[in-house]
């Protein structure tokens, strides 16, 4: 087989660059180890921000988004039994997050694909990137209980943090920078109307707690949790009574809603960057080149903004013979990822109680909370790095 550009991994990611290229004129093959009902089905990042939004609008697969996603404009902020609205277009000139689950983003994009664009292939395991520093890049691969070869101009790993992609990088060459939280996320969908009709992120002295949605009769919520929690060591009612002490304010009119829990699960916190994000004619784009904490609901965003990078940059190459883009691809996410980074640790810190956490390290993230919530310019800051920055 031969192609312009390989792409390993359908998540979003791989699907939108394959969508992308394909209205650009450019052959492109993705390959993706499992098959369709799981990438279908596998729950991860439910908010888009304004350029994402934008992006999928253009590309044409933006349709059902419109219909059914549910636009924000936006947070609240909850501590010391305080709640604080922070109002995204007031703040940004007007820009806004949309709740729409990025199974459905997998969903809208694969029907797109499999109608007009190049080829599709489920279960096709990545064995390997080949000659990633040389002129014609290959990809090894199984589908069907054989191997194959993809020969291709360029190969996009977009194949997650464990994918052969970043293998192909030199060590030599690579520089990673990390760190891990002693905490992670259980989370729940349940099937109840929201609580509220924005997100409402809750610092408490028991610890952090989000509450969110997928749809306007699933509630989707998270508890701040011990690193290496199973989450069926959690019953229903307790998590619903965790949630009820840590959202808690001074407000008798507000009540959590309760329902029944469909799905339970716990996210590991980390954040993790590889330097480059690209080696010869290998770009690394999405989990394969960084990871973020939850908090800041950036992972997905990040890995639009890497492929629409990548796409411009080649789109631009084609027709005017620039490779210039194409040569900063990693300078130019990188300056992107680095912000992402800042804004989820920083998310992260203010929010989450550490197992060590002293009295001082209390009243300094409610001076922080504080900050953010009476100075315009702290206020704006946050408004600005949730709802995205530029593509």
């Amino acid at each position: 087989m031969r192609t312009t550009v390989g792409i390993v991994g359908a998540g979003p990611a791989g699907l939108l660059l394959a969508r992308l290229l394909h209205n650009a004129g450019i052959e492109s093959v993705v390959l993706e180890s499992r098959d369709r009902a799981y990438v279908e089905q596998r729950q991860r990042a439910g908010i888009l921000e304004q350029g994402t939004v934008d992006v999928l609008r253009e590309a044409g697969v933006g349709a059902r988004m419109d219909r059914e996603g549910l636009p924000h404009d936006g947070i609240e902020l909850r501590f010391d039994r305080r709640r604080h609205r922070v109002d995204f277009p007031a703040l940004t000139g007007g820009r806004q997050v949309m709740v729409y689950a990025q199974t459905e983003v997998c969903k809208d994009l694969i029907a797109a694909q499999l109608v007009d664009g190049g080829p599709l292939l489920f279960e096709a395991e990545a064995l390997a990137v080949e000659g990633a520093d040389t002129p014609a890049p290959r990809i090894r691969f199984r589908h069907e209980g054989r191997e194959d070869v993809l020969d291709c101009d360029y190969v996009v790993g977009c194949d997650g943090f464990w994918g052969v992609a970043r293998q192909a990088v030199p060590e030599s060459v690579s520089r990673t920078y990390e760190r891990t939280y002693p905490f992670g996320w259980l989370g729940i969908l349940a099937d109840v109307a929201p609580s509220h009709d924005e997100l409402v992120y809750a610092r408490s002295d028991r610890g952090f707690a989000l509450l969110s949605m997928r749809s306007p009769s699933v509630t989707r919520a998270y508890l701040q949790v011990p690193e290496g929690t199973d989450a069926d060591d959690w019953a229903d009612e307790e998590i619903w009574d965790e949630l009820d002490r840590r959202l808690e304010v001074d407000d008798p009119d507000w009540r959590l809603a309760r329902g029944p829990v469909t799905s339970k699960s716990v996210t590991p916190m980390r954040s993790y960057v590889h330097e480059p994000m690209r080696h010869g004619r290998l770009f690394l784009a999405g989990d394969a080149a960084h990871i973020v904490p939850p908090t800041g609901a950036k992972g997905l965003n990040l890995a639009v903004g890497d492929v629409v990078t990548f796409a411009r940059a080649l789109i631009a190459y084609r027709e005017k013979g620039d490779a210039t883009a194409l040569d900063a691809y990693s300078e130019t996410c990188l300056r992107r990822v680095w912000q992402a980074e800042r804004f989820s640790y920083a998310m992260t810190t203010m929010l989450h109680r550490a197992p060590d956490a002293t009295a001082f390290d209390d009243r300094i993230q409610l001076a922080r909370l504080d900050r953010v919530t009476t100075s315009g310019s702290a206020e704006a800051d946050l408004a600005e790095a949730y709802t995205g920055f530029a593509l």
